[in-house]
């Protein structure tokens, strides 16, 4: 298998699970197993707003694009993914940036000098 990742600006999250040929994406099951060798699955025909152009099978392998959501300011390793190549079943380990750390909030003098 071969999933390629095309960054895109996005709020949300991707969780993708591999059993076989069978992907959970964000918690929908999609199975690919019956998809023979040579064989191409338009852009746009898999019902996955995550799956972007189309589904192959070239050699054997398994080969498809997934959106990859990042926030305004993505790391490199998310704004340039590397391809996921032939990874286990289990849980995807898709590359992320986690959450901006929280501004702490700042008194002014006038605040804090209310109890004085």
């Amino acid at each position: 298998m071969h999933i390629s990742l095309s960054p895109q600006r996005r709020d949300d999250t991707l969780s993708v699970t591999k059993d076989g040929d069978i992907l959970t994406i964000n918690g929908e099951a999609f199975d690919f197993s019956g998809l023979p060798d040579g064989a191409t699955i338009p852009a746009g025909d898999v019902p996955c707003d995550w799956v972007v152009g189309p589904v192959e099978r070239i050699g054997g392998d398994l080969r498809l694009t997934l959106i990859l959501p990042h926030g305004a300011d993505p790391s490199a390793a998310v704004a340039f993914p590397t391809p996921l190549i032939n990874p286990p079943d289990a849980l995807l380990a898709i590359p992320f940036d986690p959450p901006p750390e929280p501004m702490p909030e700042v008194q002014d003098e006038e605040s804090a000098d209310v109890d004085g």
